[in-house]
């Protein structure tokens, strides 16, 4: 589904809850929500408590228990939190009750610095032809949208008269979310270039040292 996006994060995350609380209560459908760092999984794992609905949380804190957390992600019912999840070499496995009910239910709280691990936390939804959905919720609070200059549409948002709450859909938003992944995939590619170029000259040292190591030895 498409992005929702809202000015603040507080707007953001009463909209997850939201959701979440649809979802939970009326389907008893299983929802995984995709968070980018452990402090956001903790701020949503708070939100939750104070909203009593029980929930597992899995992240770089509890990863001895991460087999058997995401083996129940799959229960009818059941809110998992997870921090950058990809493979994680388990499947998430659905019941056919589950499946009546839609399938997992994604939800993303925060667009990633790169794309392929949106995708990686989209595909763990509608495998091997399951049912399920995946929908982010974006602000331009997001670290994100505050490091590629998003003052400028923020006043434009502000000039349009959102009322609190109201979702963003504008195509200029959508745009910027794929400028700034891509601006942060061309960086990340430009340190491992530098880095690899600097192993090479490191390797030709060593490579220079160990001859005449090896030449000592042979003398």
């Amino acid at each position: 589904k498409n992005d929702q996006i809202y000015m603040t994060k507080r707007e953001k995350y009463d909209a997850v809850i939201e959701l979440v609380k649809l979802r939970h209560e009326q389907k008893k459908q299983p929802i995984l929500i995709g968070t980018t760092s452990v402090e956001n999984s903790e701020i949503i794992s708070k939100i939750l408590k104070k909203e009593n609905i029980p929930h597992n949380v899995l992240n770089a804190k509890n990863h001895k228990m991460e087999a058997e957390i995401i083996e129940q992600a799959g229960i009818p019912g059941n809110v998992t939190i997870s921090t950058n999840m990809a493979g994680r070499g388990t499947d998430i496995k659905l019941s056919d009750l589950v499946k009546d009910s839609g399938g997992l239910a994604i939800i993303g709280t925060e667009r990633h610095d790169s794309r392929r691990v949106d995708r990686q936390l989209r595909g763990r939804s509608g495998r091997q032809g399951d049912p399920g959905s995946s929908q982010f919720y974006v602000s331009l609070e997001d670290n994100l949208m505050r490091l590629f200059g998003t003052e400028r549409i923020a006043k434009m948002m502000d000039r349009m008269g959102l009322k609190e709450g109201e979702v963003i859909q504008h195509s200029m938003i959508t745009s910027s979310i794929e400028r700034a992944q891509k601006k942060v995939e061309e960086n990340n590619f430009g340190i491992r270039k530098r880095l690899l170029e600097y192993d090479d000259v490191m390797n030709a040292q060593r490579e220079v040292i160990y001859r005449r190591r090896n030449n000592k030895i042979l003398r």
